[in-house]
């Protein structure tokens, strides 16, 4: 036994169960992928190649990807994951509820720039009482081009009708 590999031949790693997950979850969305496939496989008229034709190989792809990680999961080959943090995800994931819950509202710009600062908290700054107008400026400025120069619709508030 060399100093270099501490593991010994009895010693194996167990399988990876989120590796499971992930191909579980690869698997499902082939499946659903070759559901709608064969809703739309007449149609292709008299050439073989039809609108099915690239969601199927899609769904062959995912389903040799879900092989392929099963079998990585079985082996333990997938390097040890650093431990989840689950603050930095509260925070995205909140950012993304409140400009949900304020985009019609509020308008694309005070949403957008509260999600800007949420994520930005959940990447560790945490000064809202800078990020939050930041963002705002931001997001007024990206809504200023869309809906001025671009003739874009966004959902408008309060702070864009100051500019309309």
């Amino acid at each position: 036994m060399s100093l270099d590999h501490p593991e010994t031949s009895t010693e194996k790693r167990r399988p990876d169960w989120a590796a499971f997950a992930i191909a579980a979850v690869l698997a499902v969305i082939a499946a659903v992928i070759f559901f709608d496939v064969a809703r739309v496989k007449g149609t292709a008229g008299y050439s073989q190649v039809g609108p099915a034709t690239v969601p199927e190989w899609i769904a062959f792809g995912l389903i040799g990807l879900a092989i392929w990680t099963a079998i990585e999961g079985f082996r333990g080959d997938f390097p040890k994951r650093d431990r989840q943090e689950f603050g930095p995800v509260v925070w995205v994931v909140a950012g993304l509820a409140a400009q949900m819950l304020l985009l019609k509202t509020a308008g694309f710009s005070i949403a957008t720039g509260v999600l800007f600062a949420l994520v930005a908290a959940g990447f560790g700054r945490r000064r809202l009482w800078l990020t939050v107008p930041v963002g705002i400026a931001f997001c007024l400025a990206i809504w200023l081009i869309f809906a001025g120069l671009l003739q874009l619709s966004l959902p408008a508030g309060p702070l864009e009708r100051l500019f309309l």
